[in-house]
Parts: structure tokens; C-alpha cells; sequence
């Protein structure tokens, strides 16, 4: 059948390019997928994160074929998490991360009982990490 078939990737802007990847490599282990720049200027980063890719944009960047009002901190994603939520809420802990709310009862999107928990990233994203029970 066509259609979608899932969501390739996501793009947020940051303040601060290196930081902003730097504290998702630091907490998820990020993968460097792609980079885009000009001269020795680093505009967009796409950074894999488990079978998601987040393409992090510089602000101010110049880049036209971006959202109508990029703006850092304007983002609201959930990343399904493949270990217990304990475990989860463990490693925001070891990084001296907030934990908003939650744990919290959710259903994945495929419908199944999960929960979550919701942080914040450097730039004021919302974060959510759900894991299937």
C-alpha cells in the first residue's frame, strides 16, 4: 500500500549548534548521519539516535527550506525508549537532568501500555522518552 511509512527525521533549531549536539551524544550516544556546511562554518547537523534522526539547525543559519518561524525551543518529540522506564529515569539522574513528570502512564503508537517521562534539552525542547511495559 502507499503512504507514509514512518517519519524519516526531525529538525529542531538550536542556539548553540556544538552544544546542542554535544548533550544529545552525551546522553543518547548519537551517530553523526550528516552535516551541512559552508566553509569551515557548520550550519545543520543530522544526528542518528536509536532508528529516529535529528537534524539540528544552527540558528540563524541562513538555511531558506526551513520551518516559517524556526525557533530554538519550540519542539515537542518523544523518542520510544528500548529499556524500563527505571532505567530511564536513572540515566537523566547520572546527568543531573530534571525530571518534569512522570513516570507517567502512556500508549505507544502502536497502542500498546507504556510510560514516560519528560525533560528538557540546553535550548528548552520538550523531551519525552517512552517506554513500551
Amino acid at each position: 500500500m502507499k503512504g507514509i511509512g514512518g517519519i524519516d527525521h526531525v529538525a529542531i533549531t538550536a542556539n548553540d549548534l556544538t552544544s546542542a549536539c554535544a548533550f544529545y551524544d552525551s546522553l543518547f550516544g548519537a551517530q553523526l548521519v550528516a552535516q551541512h556546511s559552508v566553509g569551515e562554518t557548520v550550519l545543520v547537523r543530522q544526528i542518528a539516535l536509536g532508528g529516529a534522526v535529528l537534524s539540528i539547525h544552527q540558528r540563524g543559519n541562513g538555511v531558506k527550506l526551513v520551518a516559517a518561524r524556526p525557533t530554538p525551543g519550540a519542539a515537542d518529540i518523544c523518542f520510544r525508549w528500548n529499556g524500563t522506564i527505571d532505567e530511564a529515569v536513572a540515566l537523566l539522574a547520572s546527568r543531573s537532568i530534571a525530571v518534569l513528570e512522570g513516570p507517567t502512564p502512556r500508549r505507544t503508537a502502536d497502542g500498546r501500555p507504556g510510560h514516560s517521562i519528560f525533560f528538557r534539552d540546553p535550548d528548552g525542547n520538550l523531551l519525552e522518552l517512552m517506554a513500551a511495559d
